[in-house]
């Protein structure tokens, strides 16, 4: 087990960059060489990622790969990166979809295609970086780096409305870390150190407890998304280019999950027993009000999107629930959901890239003319309604007997996700893939070329794995969490939102 590997991992993208920025020649010449700098960049990276899970040794429950370094020493900030079993598999999945992103963009992104390139790389280092950090500054320095490339690839290569979108983006991100340096800047203060293994075993005082984890819930809550923090999110995803919706939505939305769980679960778990009756009903209100808001869209692209916010409510109740089922099954819920909604957003991209229109109204019988994207999008579908054999299926199944153990009604409220989704995916896949076929455009469509297959057949070899083997992955994360965990109930009543208590009780 080499230690470098971490770091390996962690900047190669930053040698990607660096190879990119020196290519000289024609535009095209450039163009073509930074997509294939990219694409074999983050291939490497994606290997050694795959290098670092067969080294890791599951049954460890502490951090493995630790490079430490001396930083700001005199102020106790120091670089320590490591990964345990929770982190490791957001390096996986961040290293996983980089690469599909960049074959997802080949064609359509052409324009700054070098500038392009080189923020969808800069991203994925920012995400490994922020996943593996194991210092709060460093976090916060990673977590705040994912806005620039995030917001840019919006803004310069998104449709009609990217400006605005980027500018909410960022703005609703930028403001909620401000509570989590504030929230930062107060643990410093009395522990004399940033880094996290010291800051979990520090006392902090109860009602300073409440006050710390109230900061990091609207700094991550802005992320995952949690309702109603929610407003910046069906304009990014939908107006920012397909493969940044795909690592917005697959990758960085989990940063604020991961955020949540690190940094509220973990790090509070007395303070998050008493947050956790209000989380928990905002995320039952993410998951209905998300799933009706979806049967609403008339945009292919904003179902995705609001389906992508309301399985997020059901991650934030995974996590709420504080047991050990319920965290399992919200960490596997995040890797699964990243993997379909990746999916789904390449379908959707399919589809519209040859239409030049994501209007649902402008298609019928696609599957008469596409019947290999068909069969694919039936599968995301089935799996981003939870059907029995794929990765979504076994996430919510773990969310809800975690969700047991608080509430009968937090449990059947959460489980509605799955008939919800159902309604809005199966109405939507009919609308487009079935009926009479359309004349006009949808007669000139073409089936899948080689490129997408490589995108999305990897994708669905994924959802079928992780929902047929899920051992897998719950056997590198599941000692992790048990360890960490204590599997206490939040709440005895059958109620989702008990008598108010404040945070300084």
């Amino acid at each position: 087990m080499h230690p470098i590997l971490l770091s390996l991992v962690t900047y190669l993208p930053l040698g990607g960059v660096l190879a990119i920025m020196l290519t000289r020649g024609t535009t095209e010449a450039v163009e073509t060489s930074a997509r294939w700098v990219a694409l074999w960049t983050s291939a490497i990276v994606f290997v050694l990622s795959l290098v670092m899970w067969a080294q890791f040794d599951p049954t460890h429950a502490g951090v493995q790969f630790e490079q430490r370094a001396s930083w700001a020493s005199a102020f106790g900030v120091s670089y320590h990166a490591v990964v345990d079993g929770i982190s490791l598999m957001f390096v996986l999945l961040s290293t996983f979809l980089t690469p599909l992103a960049i074959i997802g963009g080949w064609k359509l992104v052409n324009t700054r295609v070098r500038d392009y390139m080189v923020a969808m790389l800069l991203l994925e280092t920012t995400l490994i970086g922020l996943f593996s950090a194991l210092d709060l500054v460093l976090f916060y320095v990673f977590y705040e780096a994912t806005l620039l490339p995030g917001s840019l690839m919006i803004g310069v290569w998104g449709g009609p409305k990217r400006v605005w979108a980027s500018l909410q983006f960022f703005l609703f991100t930028f403001g909620g870390s401000l509570f989590m340096l504030v929230a930062l800047l107060v643990m410093w203060n009395v522990a004399g150190t940033t880094d996290i293994p010291t800051l979990q075993h520090t006392t902090f005082s109860h009602s300073m407890q409440g006050w710390l984890l109230a900061g990091f819930i609207l700094a991550f809550g802005v992320k995952l998304p949690l309702f109603p923090l929610h407003a910046w999110l069906p304009d990014a995803y939908t107006e920012a280019p397909t493969p940044a919706s795909v690592m917005l939505s697959g990758v960085l939305s989990k940063a604020g999950a991961y955020g949540l769980l690190r940094f509220g679960v973990l790090m509070f778990p007395d303070a998050a027993r008493v947050f956790a009756p209000y989380v928990l009903t905002l995320g039952v209100v993410a998951v209905i009000y998300a799933a009706i808001i979806a049967l609403a869209q008339t945009d292919m692209k904003r179902v995705i999107a609001y389906s992508s916010f309301s399985h997020m409510g059901v991650i934030a109740i995974g996590l709420f629930t504080l047991t050990p089922e319920g965290i399992d099954g919200a960490i596997f819920q995040m890797l699964s959901h990243g993997i379909v909604i990746a999916a789904l957003f390449f379908c959707v991209s399919a589809v519209s890239w040859r239409a030049e229109t994501r209007e649902i109204s402008a298609f019928a019988g696609v599957a008469h003319k596409m019947p290999v994207l068909a069969t694919l999008t039936m599968l995301f579908v089935m799996a981003n309604i939870g059907l029995p054999g794929t990765g979504a299926f076994v996430g919510e199944l773990l969310v809800m007997v975690g969700a047991i153990h608080v509430s009968f009604w937090l449990a059947f409220l959460g489980g509605s996700s799955m008939i919800l989704g159902a309604v809005y995916m199966l109405v939507l896949y009919r609308r487009v893939m079935f009926g009479q076929a359309a004349g006009g455009m949808v007669a000139l469509l073409r089936d899948l070329t080689g490129p997408e297959l490589a995108v999305l057949v990897p994708l669905a070899v994924v959802t079928l794995w992780m929902g047929i083997h899920p051992g897998t992955f719950l056997r590198v994360f599941n000692p992790t969490v048990t360890s960490l965990v204590q599997p206490a109930p939040v709440v005895a009543s059958d109620s989702v939102a008990p008598v108010v208590r404040t945070a300084a009780g």
